[in-house]
């Protein structure tokens, strides 16, 4: 039934879920899960389609994050989200963008369930209080309190001062030009003195297991795999809403994507983890 109003807001509530969860296909698991239990509503008593639909989403959401974070306290080496294709679309709308950039997303880790749902249903959705409390069983008051915190703890994580999307494009293409071409001194010149590394091989692939601090010592690793790389094949995509670069190194997918500040590079995301990588040649809708 194509006027069903899930399927008109599946985009909407397929962010939000991503935004909760920061993996696509758990995302996807909630949103078949949320589909069942709206299959069984009865229509005729919903009064907002919409907030009753992201109400739903958010609470199956919360559920498996739960359950999630339990998981990822054994994952092998660092965890980051899982990379999504995106059109350059989604860099009109900056507070989407931002809010799914893969920086964003690493910062939302560092919150428990609670404070990641108020944060993102308010920061990102607008929702009122009231909404958010429906959502995830919370009194209006409590949930302004959980906002309050859960925003001072991620504006202590983000970057002090915000790039322009035209400046963040500059230095991220001449970064992965640096990285096409291994030009150690370029890449050197493009990253901040203190910049920081993070790969995620998630225990199936080769990665470094721990951040790698430094210009000097991330510029190494960076040109090392395009110079023992029997096959090393680059090209530039627009993955979480940000040009990025898709590497196969000897048939293994790689992505990397990068943080900007001041006009320079101060985080580099790299994923390895081919079970995160099953999605780079199918463009996600994302919308807020």
């Amino acid at each position: 039934m194509t006027d069903d109003p899930f399927i008109t807001h599946r985009s909407l509530l397929f962010t939000v879920a991503y935004e909760l969860l920061g993996s696509a296909a758990d995302a996807e698991d909630v949103l078949q899960e949320s589909w069942l239990r709206w299959s069984g509503v009865d229509r005729s008593q919903v009064r907002e389609t919409r907030a009753y639909l992201v109400r739903i989403v958010t609470r199956q959401a919360l559920n498996r994050l739960r359950t999630l974070s339990r998981s990822r306290e054994e994952y092998v080496g660092e965890w980051l989200p899982e990379p999504l294709l995106t059109s350059p679309d989604v860099a009109e709308d900056v507070e989407l963008a931002e809010s799914v950039s893969i920086a964003m997303l690493t910062v939302l880790e560092t919150l428990g369930p609670t404070e990641r749902a108020v944060f993102v249903l308010r920061e990102v959705f607008a929702m009122p209080y009231g909404e958010i409390g429906e959502a995830i069983g919370k009194s209006a008051a409590t949930v302004r309190q959980v906002a309050r915190r859960a925003r001072e703890h991620v504006a202590a994580r983000q970057p002090r001062v915000r790039v322009s999307r035209s400046e963040q494009r500059a230095v991220v293409e001449r970064f992965l030009l640096a990285l096409r071409t291994g030009q150690l001194q370029e890449l050197l010149e493009v990253m901040a003195p203190d910049v920081v590394l993070v790969a995620d091989g998630g225990g199936i692939v080769a990665a470094v297991l721990a951040p790698i601090h430094g210009a000097e010592p991330v510029a190494r690793l960076l040109t090392r795999a395009n110079q023992v790389a029997t096959a090393f094949e680059m090209s530039t995509v627009w993955l979480n809403g940000a040009p990025a670069a898709r590497i196969e190194i000897d048939g293994e997918p790689t992505t990397v994507s990068v943080a900007v500040e001041n006009g320079r590079v101060t985080r580099v995301y790299v994923m390895r983890n081919p079970r995160k990588l099953t999605r780079l040649d199918d463009p996600a809708e994302l919308t807020r």
